[in-house]
């Protein structure tokens, strides 16, 4: 009995452990845990109690077991699964998320640059110093990518775990292009060094614990990167017309 109970204890130990990483973000949606040896002998318990711990976080649906592992799950996409569906092609969309970025990215910008840590703004450093290197590649795609997770780190170093874990989810739908195509945004004359001295000046007033600075920075970025997506989908539309035009003679009559 005595036993059962000790080893119902370590499962717990175990299960808030885990939690509060995955919580805070230091595990993230989609990674792979160790496997369950490496794991026990890390966590310094028997593989019973672990495996307990897993089970739990599973039936909890922090964690996803599958023949190939252990993974975290991605616990907000059946959420924003169904949005995703609805917001595509709707025109409505870029103008509302920008908005919502908007008021969003500033305060990430001001809580960043009152809560970020040493190891934050290191991270900060090496995101810049990653956008500044990929840019030289001249590829859209992974440019794009690195723009993402340079706004990730801003809400990491903030340290609000409900920004954090709703911006991550509104992340994947960035990268799935729902509200805009970020690889066109980045192929455009002069955007790609514009936001580049845009992303480093929010990283240099969030590493300077500059609040106001930070916020006035990401509010600049949002307002100027929705000014260019409206240019490109007006642009857009024009050219549409345009074919539309030229193809009007096969619907006619000889």
């Amino acid at each position: 009995m005595t036993a059962m109970i000790r080893t119902q204890k370590v499962c717990d130990a175990i299960v808030c452990h885990l939690e509060k990483l995955i919580l805070e973000g230091a595990l993230r949606p989609g990674e792979k845990l160790a496997g369950e040896r490496e794991l026990s002998q890390r966590f310094d318990v028997s593989r019973p109690s672990l495996r307990d711990a897993i089970e739990k976080l599973t039936a909890r649906g922090l964690l996803r077991v599958t023949r190939n592992g252990t993974y975290v799950a991605d616990f907000l996409t059946p959420m924003m699964q169904p949005l995703a569906s609805l917001l595509t092609d709707n025109p409505r969309a870029s103008a509302d998320y920008f908005e919502f970025r908007e008021g969003v990215e500033s305060q990430a910008a001001r809580i960043a640059a009152l809560n970020a840590t040493s190891v934050d703004k290191d991270a900060l450093r090496e995101h810049i110093a990653r956008m500044r290197a990929v840019q030289k590649d001249d590829n859209p795609t992974i440019e794009a990518q690195a723009d993402v997770d340079f706004h990730m780190a801003i809400y990491e170093a903030g340290h609000n775990v409900v920004m954090l874990h709703v911006m991550r989810a509104l992340g994947d739908l960035l990268r799935n292009n729902i509200f805009y195509n970020r690889n066109t945004l980045y192929e455009r004359p002069g955007v790609r060094e514009k936001l580049l001295e845009q992303h480093a000046a929010i990283a240099d007033a969030v590493i300077a614990g500059d609040a106001d600075a930070a916020e006035a920075a990401a509010a600049r970025h949002i307002s100027y990167t929705f000014g260019q997506v409206k240019d490109i989908q007006r642009d857009s539309k024009r050219l549409e017309v345009s074919l539309m035009r030229v193809g009007r003679a096969d619907l006619l009559a000889d």
